[in-house]
């Protein structure tokens, strides 16, 4: 038992160690990391490199049963169980092809834009509201939001560089007049410096911290319609679409590898349904 603990440590070990080597993203890593080891509690008494591809899909499917794993999660794991066996053991992919669970379809949440104003007026703290207002102003993902630093605000050039975001990429949005001078305003008052936003102790502000400053307001605004700040994200790309934006810019601007993840917007855009007339329309009675 004590020789399996060891290479149960061994492996995790390993597995870290090729995570940093291939230059995951720290919110990947950590989560492949927690997925590995509930993976390795499990089979606690089994040698990593022993377990078969059978009790690996045994592993999975009580998973889900029992503790109700959404698609999501489930899909995970299974990139996370991969990854020990194809990148760090070194093994053939195709031995540990695994079932997937389909995701369900769902449209992203989106706010019109007299409820995205109604939102930020509720706000009175212009530190919050230049948080919320780059989120929507430059489809900035929250965890872009709380990575940002002084320099990457370029008055210059009027743009905000996002430096590694999602895939490691960096890319630019364009930084709008009303947006800077807000930001002038709010670095007046608090003079960050390191990061553009930073907590009461110092460091980046906390992703948390900022959904309740967004939870706050729509209370506050009387918008009941669900939403997080990622809906601001999806409500700027929105916006653009209905404005006239061509499809391949606003991939650009908000990171997207592919155009079939940016199309998703041309099912919630209303220009489009506005123009089509209901059959309903013709009716007489």
């Amino acid at each position: 038992m004590e020789n399996v603990e060891k290479m149960h440590e061994l492996a995790l070990r390993a597995y870290s160690d090729i995570l940093l080597l291939r230059n995951y993203s720290e919110n990947t890593a950590k989560n492949y990391r927690a997925c590995f080891i509930h993976f390795l509690r499990h089979f606690k008494k089994y040698r990593p490199s022993s377990i078969s591809k059978s009790e690996i899909i045994d592993y999975l499917s009580a998973s889900v049963k029992e503790q109700n794993w959404s698609a999501t999660y489930q899909n995970m794991n299974i990139n996370a169980i991969k990854f020990f066996y194809e990148k760090v053991l070194n093994r053939q992919g195709e031995m540990y092809e695994l079932p997937r669970a389909r995701k369900e379809w769902k449209l992203p949440a989106i706010f019109a834009e007299e409820e995205v104003r109604s939102i930020l007026m509720a706000v009175d703290n212009i530190k919050h509201l230049c948080m919320l207002c780059l989120a929507y102003a430059g489809g900035l993902r929250v965890s872009e939001i709380v990575r940002l630093r002084c320099a990457d605000i370029d008055s210059k050039r009027m743009v905000i560089t996002i430096r590694q975001a999602k895939g490691r990429k960096d890319r630019q949005v364009m930084l709008s007049e009303k947006l800077l001078n807000m930001l002038r305003e709010y670095y007046k008052k608090y003079r960050p410096s390191t990061f553009l936003f930073e907590g009461q102790t110092g460091g980046r502000y906390s992703k948390r911290s900022i959904q309740k400053v967004l939870e706050l307001a729509k209370r506050r605004a009387g918008i009941h319609k669900r939403g997080s700040m990622h809906a601001f994200r999806h409500s700027f790309a929105t916006h653009l679409l209905e404005g006239g934006t061509d499809i391949f810019s606003i991939k650009e601007l908000l990171g997207h590898s592919s155009i079939k993840t940016t199309a998703i917007y041309t099912n919630v855009s209303r220009v489009h349904l506005q123009k089509i007339r209901s059959p309903f329309d013709k009716l007489n009675f």
